[in-house]
């Protein structure tokens, strides 16, 4: 596919699925526009994919946590009549634990991130594609979105939603040009574990996390063929297809070990 001329606008653009995302799309000739919170990562980021790929990159040093940044974002490429082709929508964050332990302002915190900023720019970018009768969303949702999570119930709500709202809004559009794409990795890594503060999880100590340039490839490839999602990953492509046919609450039973402390045995 040319690409020539083309932009896209991805959020957390500087680190694990996103930053694979920005390179593939670079890779392909797309013009590029990073969000993230580090203007520096933003910096070094931007410089190795202008030097690599030879595209046009610009940075947007943005707080997607704050309820006003989705707008001012658009506001922004929109005063300067910039059309975005394709926007990605991968920033995203969890918290582990129980969840009467977990921090209440965290978990709001991460419900306007993964949900309420995701939703707002959506709301914007799909406007505009939808009156041009052309382009791409790709959602970075999760396999958790299928699967109930204890020790990261809000995480796995907000997974949930996204990968909802992404296959009903496709919907919506199906017949105006627009491709929206849900992607759900599994396990992946990235430093999501770390900001989540669950590296001492099973999950993370005991089982093989995917490459992220890899789900990247898998995220790229179906908003390419036009595909509604993707599961990126045998393993877990075999979790959800159990998960759909098993009660909910022996998934949430199975996921509650998987997710668990390595050192919570009993003794």
């Amino acid at each position: 596919m040319s690409a020539e001329n083309k932009t896209a606008l991805i959020t957390g653009a500087t680190s694990g699925i996103g930053y694979e995302l920005a390179k593939i799309f670079a890779e392909n000739g797309y013009d590029l526009f990073l969000v993230a919170r580090s203007e520096n990562e933003l910096q070094q980021t931007a410089e190795e994919f202008k030097q690599q790929f030879n595209v046009s990159v610009e940075t947007i040093p943005a707080d997607l946590f704050n309820r006003e940044s989705a707008f001012e974002i658009y506001d922004q490429l929109q005063s300067r009549n910039i059309e975005i082709n394709v926007l990605v929508n991968d920033a995203g964050q969890g918290q582990y634990g129980e969840f009467i332990e977990t921090d209440i302002n965290r978990e709001m915190d991460i419900i306007q991130l993964n949900i309420i900023s995701l939703v707002a720019l959506t709301k914007q970018f799909l406007k505009d594609m939808v009156a041009r009768g052309e382009g791409r969303i790709l959602n970075v949702a999760s396999i958790a979105g299928k699967l109930p999570g204890p020790l990261q119930a809000v995480y796995h709500g907000t997974k949930a939603f996204v990968h909802s709202f992404t296959e009903a809004i496709r919907e919506e559009v199906k017949d105006k040009g627009v491709v929206i794409t849900s992607l759900l990795p599994g396990a992946t890594d990235t430093d999501f574990f770390n900001k989540a503060d669950m590296l001492d999880s099973k999950i993370v100590q005991e089982t093989k996390l995917s490459d992220p340039a890899k789900v990247a490839r898998d995220g790229y490839d179906a908003l390419m063929n036009n595909d509604d999602m993707v599961v990126s990953g045998m393993k877990n492509k075999m979790q959800v297809a159990m998960g759909n046919v098993m009660p909910d609450a022996t998934v949430s039973k199975m996921m509650h070990k998987q997710q668990e402390p390595v050192n919570n045995e009993e003794e």
